[in-house]
């Protein structure tokens, strides 16, 4: 699990063919990789990858098919930014939010504006997760957790703060860029629990039941 909150950003530095799965190398000089081990997970644009091997600073991790087919390393080159977060110890202060590390598609940045020092970014999400996505709830772009400030249709609006922008890949963003979307894990959950079940085709949880059980 993750907070979404990023600790450093890193560079692709090899792709590598490997069957149909993929093998990269990921070099960053701002990750502390002093508590890093084998088999550890660190979100990289958000996807939560598994270290394989690893250096002072540089870790390397394999991608299943599957990876790639939800994600957009199959599409990355060399030298591509990546956001980077070590997975969250009990310790850990939650300034984000949880966020799982498993992508649940790829959304476009549609547009830019400049509003004092912040910028207003505007996302069109595919239409398949726009009911998970809240205004002023949370979600998760490339790794990092964002609150959305408005739901335009298809679209929502992000306020990304001048620190942020700085310590992410966000100034690398502009209009066309595809970036890689989670949903809020509880909102994911929830609808699971509140759908007809597949054996008896009967509703789990419902309106009618929480007032039964006296929660309404």
């Amino acid at each position: 699990m993750f907070t979404g909150i990023i600790e450093a950003t890193g560079e692709l530095k090899k792709l590598e063919a490997k069957g149909g799965d993929l093998r990269v190398t990921i070099v960053s000089s701002s990750l502390d990789f002093a508590d890093v081990k084998l088999g550890d997970s660190i979100a990289s644009n958000g996807v939560c990858l598994t270290v394989t091997a690893k250096g002072t600073d540089w870790f390397c991790a394999d991608l299943s098919a599957e990876t790639l087919k939800r994600t957009l390393f199959g599409q990355y080159k060399q030298g591509q930014r990546i956001n980077l977060e070590k997975a969250l110890l009990p310790t850990t202060r939650l300034g984000g939010h949880l966020v799982s590390g498993h992508v649940d598609g790829v959304a476009t940045i549609s547009k830019i504006q400049a509003e004092g020092r912040a910028w207003q970014v505007f996302v069109n999400a595919p239409a398949e997760l726009g009911r998970y996505i809240a205004e002023k709830g949370s979600v998760t772009i490339d790794g990092i957790s964002l609150t959305v400030n408005e739901l335009i249709g298809q679209e929502f609006r992000l306020t990304i703060v001048p620190h942020t922008a700085m310590e992410t890949t966000m100034s690398h963003w502009r209009v066309g860029s595809v970036v890689h979307i989670e949903v809020d894990l509880i909102a994911r959950y929830l609808e699971r629990l509140l759908r007809p079940t597949d054996d008896t085709n009967k509703a789990g949880i419902s309106l009618s039941l929480l007032q039964q059980s006296g929660f309404l």
